[in-house]
C-alpha cells in the first residue's frame, strides 16, 4: 500500500480462499489487458471471458498470455460450453481448453434445459482435471427459483466436485438472486447462507449497490463475481471501508 492507514478490515491474500473477486472480460483488448494487470493484478483473483466473447475476440492467445503471465486464472464463460453442450460437441470443448491452456471452467445452465443429473455429470467428469465453477439460477427474469431449490441445487453441485458455486445475476445484475430492479433477494440469500457456507459461494455483483450490501451482510472478504475491469479497484475500496459507502461499517471508534 501507498501509505499508513489505521483500523482497516483485515484482507486475505493471494492465493485466497475467499475474499475473492471475479472480473468480466467482454471484450479488452490485449493492450487493456495488460493495463488492468499493471494495476489491479493482486485484487483480481480469476477472470471470466463474459458469454461467448472468446469466439470473436481478436489475439485471445495473446490477451491470455498476458493474464497468465500476471498469474491470474482465465475461464470462458458458462454460456459457451452450452452453446457446445447444445450442439453435441462437448467433447470438442475440452479440446478447445487444453488448445488454450484453460485450468478453470464454468459449468452452467441458465439459458439451455439441462437435466440436473447431467450437469453434475459434467460437474465431476471435469472436476477431474479443472476447477470448476458451477453457476445456479436462471437468466429467464420470468423463471423463479425457490430458496429451498437453490440450496439442494448448491449443495449438489459442490458434492459432485465444483470448488464453488456462482449465484446467477447476468451481467446486468437483474435476475437470479436480484429483482428486475437490481435489488437483492435478501430473504432468499439469508435462507442460502443459512444451509451453504459462504466461502464456498460466488455472488453475481456488477452493481455498486449490490456490492456494498454484500460486504455490509458477509464482511470484507466476501466472494463476488462480474466485476467490471473498471470497478476492480473501487470495489478493493469498499471492502476496506475506504469509501463512503462502508466508511462506517468498518471504522472502529478509538476506545
Amino acid at each position: 500500500m501507498n501509505f499508513e492507514l489505521k483500523n482497516l478490515p483485515e484482507r486475505t491474500g493471494k492465493p485466497r480462499k475467499t475474499g475473492l473477486a471475479m472480473v468480466m472480460d467482454k471484450g479488452l483488448s490485449v493492450r487493456e489487458a495488460e493495463d488492468l494487470v499493471s494495476v489491479a493484478d493482486q485484487y483480481i483473483d480469476i477472470i471470466k471471458l463474459g458469454f461467448g466473447t472468446a469466439y470473436v475476440t481478436p489475439h485471445l492467445e495473446n490477451k491470455l498470455a498476458v493474464y497468465r503471465s500476471a498469474g491470474i486464472p482465465v475461464y470462458f464463460g458458462g454460456t459457451l460450453m452450452e452453446c457446445f453442450i447444445i450442439r453435441n460437441q462437448f467433447e470438442d470443448y475440452l479440446r478447445l481448453m487444453d488448445k488454450f491452456k484453460i485450468d478453470y471452467v464454468e459449468v452452467s445452465d441458465g439459458s439451455i434445459d439441462l437435466p440436473h443429473e447431467e450437469k453434475c455429470k459434467y460437474i465431476n467428469k471435469l472436476s477431474k482435471s479443472k476447477t470448476v465453477l458451477s453457476e445456479v439460477g436462471s437468466k429467464d427474469e420470468l423463471k423463479i427459483i425457490p430458496p429451498y431449490k437453490w440450496i439442494e441445487l448448491m449443495k449438489t453441485e459442490l458434492e459432485a466436485g465444483a470448488w464453488k458455486v456462482i449465484a446467477e445475476a447476468r451481467e446486468g445484475g437483474n435476475v437470479g438472486i436480484y429483482r428486475g430492479t437490481g435489488e437483492v433477494r435478501s430473504g432468499l440469500v439469508e435462507e442460502i447462507l443459512w444451509q451453504i457456507p459462504g466461502e464456498n459461494i460466488l455472488w453475481e455483483a456488477p452493481a455498486k449497490a449490490q456490492q456494498v450490501w454484500f460486504i455490509k451482510l458477509a464482511g470484507a472478504n466476501v466472494n463476488l463475481g462480474n466485476i467490471s475491469p473498471a470497478e476492480i479497484l473501487p470495489l478493493e475500496t469498499l471492502r476496506l471501508g475506504l469509501r463512503g459507502d462502508t466508511l462506517l461499517h468498518f471504522l472502529n471508534p478509538p476506545a
